[in-house]
């Protein structure tokens, strides 16, 4: 299909940007990265125009310092260069659940310009989004003026992400590498924590992983299982060779039999080559996705994810150091709870019993314990003592659904590093936790 009349620059595209502006862009390898990393060059004729963005994968000159009067930052998941600007005062993090980020977000601002990257036009004119449809599609069917950057590329993959010509104001033609995200080596620690949540899971369950070491651990054991599913927020290279293996099939999943469900994909190169046209893949609508109540619809539901820093009574702060933003909720309280709505189903919290960490009189590193009595003045709690399971590490799992703090408190010094188990037992009742 001819679609030569609505090809612009990205000169053009950026002309089009006024004070004022509310602009979204895509998720991760989803991002506009021809229009954000130009983005800058128009700073001395705009002021106070927002970007919203999640998880970016470009460190985009637009959010240095010397660019604040032009342009703020909205994210919803906070990556190193936006955590690294942070201190500028231009950038503030939206509190969200993943799968309600788009509609609330929409409730509270009309974008006035969507720029996103997509697959390249098929021969009926449609081009697929290809990566993430986290928020992507609704907020195009909200936005005064829609502009895709067509990237050969970005795979074309299926699900609710394609999208005809015709509802796009303007084309920007690209050809750069789709953002990868490369493979976390498992060290000792992850092999161990991996060894213990697959030992949990069993054939024919349906699974949701995340990014890192602990979730690459957890799937290099289970090479053994059968017939696994897929429904996730995240579509990872993990899974990906997974279902290369044979290990996913999907044949026992309740909801979307025989295929692979996420939201939106980030991965090496491998992975994106496994998504291009594959019909077994299926990237839909973040508010389906991850909606908790429909996760519950799948029997035997495992979501896997990761914490910084654990209480006694089992509040997780997952996002944030203290006060100060780290990353985001995403999709954790999502999946972790639309696990616990399955047919037998199940919620992991991983962590490593420490972590090195400077100490602000001394600037030295010294070792401390993630598990703690209270959470960091600040804290943001990811994952309420409500909704925890399962918690892991690499001493053990404590099983946590339906005790009371007494129990809970015990079972978490269990499986805390031995070196702060009578520590955290004194302060336990020093602060009245436990009697």
């Amino acid at each position: 299909m001819d679609y030569a009349h609505k090809l612009i620059t990205v000169e053009e595209a950026l002309s089009k940007v006024k004070t004022g502006d509310q602009i979204v862009t895509g998720l991760g390898s989803a991002e506009a990265r021809l229009f954000v990393m130009n983005l800058h060059t128009i700073a001395d004729r705009v002021n106070n125009v927002t970007i919203t963005n999640c998880l970016p994968m470009c460190d985009a000159p637009f959010i240095k310092e010397e660019y604040k009067d032009s342009f703020n930052v909205d994210g919803w998941f906070y990556s190193p260069a936006l955590r690294k600007a942070h201190k500028n005062g231009n950038i503030s993090f939206i509190p969200n659940h993943l799968h309600l980020a788009g509609s609330k977000r929409l409730h509270h601002v009309t974008p006035d310009l969507y720029v996103g990257a997509c697959s390249m036009p098929d021969k009926h004119g449609y081009v697929s989004l290809s990566l993430s449809n986290t928020y992507e599609k609704m907020t195009i069917d909200q936005a005064k003026l829609v502009i895709l950057e067509i990237n050969p590329n970005m795979p074309y993959t299926y699900g609710d992400v394609e999208l005809h010509i015709n509802k796009i104001d303007y084309l920007i033609e690209a050809d750069y590498p789709v953002p990868v995200l490369p493979e976390v080596q498992s060290n000792e620690k992850d092999e161990k924590i991996g060894q213990y949540i697959a030992s949990y899971i069993q054939d024919g369950d349906c699974i949701q992983l995340g990014i890192g070491g602990i979730p690459n651990a957890v799937a290099n054991y289970l090479h053994d299982k059968k017939d696994l599913g897929v429904h996730t927020e995240m579509l990872t290279t993990g899974l990906m060779r997974l279902a290369k293996l044979g290990v996913i099939t999907g044949e026992k999943k309740t909801l979307h039999r025989g295929k692979m469900v996420a939201t939106f994909a980030l991965g090496t190169q491998e992975l994106y080559d496994y998504l291009d046209h594959n019909p077994a893949i299926m990237i839909l609508d973040g508010s389906y996705v991850n909606d908790p109540a429909i996760i519950g619809l799948n029997d035997h539901q495992i979501s896997i994810n990761t914490t910084l820093e654990i209480d006694l009574t089992g509040q997780c702060c997952s996002e944030s150091i203290g006060s100060l933003q780290f990353s985001g909720t995403g999709g954790q309280a999502d999946t972790a709870i639309g696990a616990q709505n399955s047919k037998e189903g199940k919620s992991f919290i991983a962590l490593y019993s420490t972590a090195m960490v400077k100490n602000p009189l001394t600037g030295e590193r010294e070792e401390v314990s993630k598990i703690v009595p209270q959470l960091k003045p600040g804290a943001a709690v990811t994952l309420s003592r409500n909704d925890v399971d399962f918690v892991v590490t690499e001493y053990g799992v404590a099983a946590l659904r339906g005790t009371n703090i007494r129990e809970r408190v015990h079972r978490l010094i269990a499986i805390a590093h031995p070196d702060y188990r009578e520590d955290l037992l004194k302060q336990a009742k020093d602060l009245g936790i436990l009697m």
